[in-house]
C-alpha cells in the first residue's frame, strides 16, 4: 500500500473510532451555544417546508434545535451504533429521517437540501468531496454550514494545564500516530461557493477530575491508546485534576463558518 493508501486507511480508522464508545460520547461531547443556531436558523431560514442535511450527527449534539423548527430534517450516520442512538433519541419526531450510510460514497438520488450542517464532522471528508457534492445536493441559494469548538483550558487554569502536559508527555504513547487536520473551510469557495464568512460564539463548560477524564475518552487518539500506558495515563490525568480542587474549567469558542451556493 502506498503513502496515499496508508492515509486513507489511517483516516477511515479514526472518523469510525467514535462509533465504539456511544454513551459516553453522547454524555460528554461538547454542544453549541443557543445564540448559534439561533444565528444559524435565521441565516439559512430554516423552518416548515425547508430541507435540512446533517453530516455526521453523532449523538445528536447538533440536532434538536434544528428539529424543533419543524423542518424535513435529514441525517447521514456512518457509524452503526451512533446511528442506532440517534434513533433512540429522536426517533419520536414525525420530521426526523436517518440513514447508516458513508456521505462518500452514499446516493442521493434527486434529493436537494436548503441546509447542509456539520458539527465537527466535515473535515473527515475529503475537500474534494465534501464541497463538490455538498454544492451538489443543495438548492440554488442553499446554505453550507459548518461548526467547530475551540477549547481552551491553558487559560484559566495554567498550573493544572502544565501538569495536565507533563501527563501527556510521559504517558501518552498512542501507537497510530494522529495525523488528521488542516481541512480549510474557507477552501469552499473554490467549488462554487459564494459569501464565506466566519462567527464565533462563546460558552464554559467545567468538569470535575471523573468528568474530564471520561470526555477525554472521547477524543479518537485517546479512544485507541494502548492498554500499556492508558491506565498510567488517566491516573495522572485524574490526579492532576484531584491536586486543583477537583475542577477544570473550559472556556469554548463556537466557531460557524457559513456559505452559500448561488442562485
Amino acid at each position: 500500500m502506498g503513502p496515499q493508501g496508508k492515509e486513507k486507511a489511517y483516516e477511515t480508522e479514526f472518523r469510525k473510532v467514535f462509533d465504539t464508545i456511544p454513551e459516553q460520547f453522547d454524555k460528554y461531547r461538547p454542544r453549541y451555544s443557543k445564540e448559534l443556531f439561533d444565528d444559524l436558523i435565521s441565516y439559512a431560514e430554516i423552518g416548515r417546508g425547508k430541507s435540512v442535511l446533517e453530516l455526521g450527527p453523532g449523538t445528536g449534539q447538533s440536532t434538536e434545535p434544528v428539529l424543533r423548527t419543524g423542518c424535513d430534517y435529514h441525517a447521514i450516520e456512518l457509524g452503526e451504533h451512533l446511528f442506532q442512538k440517534m434513533i433512540e433519541k429522536y426517533g419520536h419526531y414525525d420530521n426526523f429521517n436517518i440513514v447508516n450510510d458513508d456521505f462518500i460514497t452514499h446516493d442521493f438520488g434527486e434529493e436537494k437540501y436548503d441546509l447542509i450542517y456539520s458539527a465537527a464532522t466535515i473535515q473527515w471528508i475529503p475537500e474534494n468531496i465534501a464541497f463538490s457534492k455538498s454544492f451538489d445536493l443543495l438548492k440554488s441559494g442553499g446554505t453550507l454550514a459548518m461548526m467547530l469548538t475551540k477549547a481552551d483550558y491553558k487559560t484559566p487554569n495554567q498550573e493544572l494545564f502544565d501538569k495536565i502536559q507533563k501527563v501527556y508527555d510521559e504517558y501518552f504513547k498512542p501507537e497510530t500516530e494522529y495525523k488528521h487536520g488542516g481541512f480549510k473551510y474557507e477552501n469552499a469557495v473554490n467549488y462554487g461557493f459564494v459569501d464565506f464568512e466566519k462567527r464565533e460564539f462563546y460558552g464554559e463548560r467545567i468538569f470535575t477530575a471523573d468528568e474530564y477524564v471520561a470526555f477525554c475518552g472521547t477524543h479518537c487518539d485517546h479512544i485507541v491508546l494502548p492498554d500499556y500506558c492508558r491506565d498510567n495515563f488517566y491516573n495522572g490525568i485524574r490526579e492532576a485534576v484531584l491536586e486543583a480542587g477537583n475542577r477544570i474549567i473550559f472556556k469554548d469558542t463556537y466557531v460557524l463558518y457559513l456559505t452559500k451556493k448561488p442562485e
